[in-house]
């Protein structure tokens, strides 16, 4: 393998190496050379067995923000992780320690044209929340809002940029000379890993994702999404509303006292399933993190830097297979799901069937500290890798949401039902995709394929008039195919005469037997004799013809 002599790239070379033996994958180090090449002492192998789910979660913490997002996207691949391990960097959380207020305010006065002061009446210095990509910290307009200031870490983009480098190199490698890479295809991996990153680096996106979900979810009360402030938000600064509350997970039981927790639970997963299954765009990030209990009582979801789409075809099948997972049709949601997945060469479907029943079955009826929703998708994602089946990523990152909606419901109510919610729910979340499909842009778009047949009409119904008027006109069947009956026919027919033929030869020389002749062949009359060697000859001419000729037509 060819090294990069840059000394960052080196060191990460080390550092993903050393990773790589301490989870079990010497093997893969050993065979790209990174091993020999890097010097890498033998005491960085963890003892069989010592490596766990949670212990590579926090690996790829300390390793920065480029791996803690490759841990978020290995959390979307069950075909290439174990359960455990899914579940572990789905919680994956990004903890670094915050940049000066110096930095902060240079940031914002760069973005923004203008010295903080100008641009906010208050500013706080002690940020509200720190992470590997930028902090926020809390200001007031001099409107008198109160605001949330989100600001991207200075030198993130170089970081991320080398970084990837380094990673593109050695997946490179891994896909070209191992089996390991030739199957998950590492480069395409990374290829969505640097798509995801650069969107998230850029808060404009952000702010466009707030401003879209809070539309779609004005019909639900007791949701509430920060609005961004347009005019203060960039690409690497992001300005929006503050909603005052507190975490999900910092609620006391005697908080929760204070409001119903079983309708608060209802109302979010039945905006979840409205964002997933009706509009295609949603929050794919609902863990307890980032679920606010609004000082009001109603539930802000914020941090739309991770958002899924789904395409409306994509949709059905989904809600079919929600609805079937719930009703405990596990045959139904097997089909469903080699229906939206991509067939893979060793693919054992009535094994696939067998084991996604079983897990249907299992888990009906369950209670809800099983987290039925999340954990059932994820298991049948996770039973489709193993038997041959490739789901869709967004399958997975639904898994996700549902696994982390599971917790927030919990959260607000022990004995929320996940499953009874969606049965609930199906025949709203049924009626809004009926609505939307005669929603005014939908409705324009058929009125414009409308227009195109109308205005195309006159002239193709003058080409058909014209040609039946001239006897031109032809009608193009396509059922069978005539020339191969004919021969067959024919081959038939020839048969038949011959050996008809041959049986009135036979017949022929038979009666000639009887008449005396001094011309004898082998004793016997010769006419006869030449008859009886003919029909010998043809028959086995027709013998021949037929073994060599008479083959199962291809076509």
């Amino acid at each position: 393998m060819k090294f990069s002599l840059k000394p960052k790239h080196l060191k990460r070379y080390k550092d993903i190496a050393l990773l790589l033996i301490k989870h079990g994958r010497s093997d893969v180090v050993k065979h790209a050379g990174l091993h020999d090449a890097l010097e890498l002492e033998a005491s960085a192998e963890t003892p069989a067995g010592k490596s766990k789910a949670d212990e590579l979660a926090q690996d790829l913490e300390k390793m920065g923000p480029t791996f803690i997002k490759i841990g978020q996207l290995l959390s979307t691949r069950a075909d290439f992780l174990p359960p455990a391990y899914i579940h572990a960097l789905t919680r994956l959380q990004d903890r670094i320690d915050p940049f000066p207020l110096e930095q902060v305010e240079a940031i914002i006065s760069g973005e923004l044209g203008v010295r903080v002061s100008k641009a906010f009446s208050k500013f706080e210095a002690k940020p509200l929340a720190t992470a590997s990509l930028g902090q926020v910290h809390r200001a007031t307009m001099h409107d008198g809002r109160a605001v949330v200031v989100k600001v991207q870490r200075p030198g993130i983009r170089e970081i991320i940029a080398e970084d990837m480098e380094a990673l593109e190199e050695i997946a490179g490698f891994l896909d070209k000379h191992t089996q390991w890479g030739n199957r998950y295809e590492f480069g395409k991996m990374l290829e969505e890993l640097r798509r995801s990153l650069w969107r998230e680096l850029d808060y404009r996106l952000e702010a466009r994702n707030l401003s879209t979900l809070g539309a779609n979810l004005l019909e639900f009360p007791r949701i509430v999404v920060p609005a961004p402030i347009e005019d203060f938000t960039t690409s690497r600064v992001l300005t929006m509303e503050y909603i005052r509350g507190k975490k999900i997970t910092e609620l006391s039981p005697l908080a929760r006292l204070d409001f119903k927790g079983a309708d608060l639970a209802e109302e979010l997963f039945h905006a979840y399933l409205k964002q997933i299954l009706v509009d295609g765009f949603f929050h794919a990030d609902p863990h307890p993190g980032n679920v606010f209990l609004t000082d009001d009582h109603r539930i802000a979801l914020i941090d739309l830097g991770m958002v899924g789409h789904i395409a409306p075809q994509l949709q059905e099948n989904l809600l079919q297979l929600l609805l079937a997972a719930s009703t405990g049709r596990g045959d139904d949601a097997a089909a469903m799901a080699i229906k939206i997945s991509e067939l893979k060469g060793d693919f054992s479907e009535s094994t696939f069937r067998q084991r996604v029943a079983g897990l249907v079955s299992e888990h009906q009826g369950s209670q809800m500290d099983q987290l039925q929703v999340g954990r059932v998708v994820l298991e049948i994602t996770q039973i489709a890798a193993d038997n041959g089946l490739r789901v869709p990523a967004e399958l997975t990152l639904l898994s996700k949401a549902l696994l982390n909606l599971d917790l927030v419901g919990q959260t607000l109510d022990p004995n929320f039902d996940p499953n009874a919610s969606i049965r609930r729910n199906a025949e709203k979340i049924l009626r809004q995709r009926v609505w939307k499909a005669f929603s005014p842009m939908s409705l324009f778009g058929s009125l414009l394929e409308m227009k195109d047949l109308l205005a195309r009409l006159p002239s193709r119904l003058n080409r058909i008039l014209d040609a039946i008027m001239h006897n031109e006109l032809k009608i193009k069947v396509e059922t069978i195919d005539e020339d191969v009956i004919i021969q067959g026919l024919q081959k038939i027919a020839n048969r038949i005469t011959m050996g008809l033929v041959l049986a009135a030869l036979i017949v022929g020389a038979a009666l000639l037997m009887r008449v005396e002749t001094s011309f004898r062949i082998f004793g016997y009359p010769g006419f006869a004799m030449l008859f009886f060697l003919g029909v010998g000859g043809g028959g086995l001419f027709l013998i021949i013809r037929i073994l060599m000729h008479d083959r199962p037509s291809k076509k």
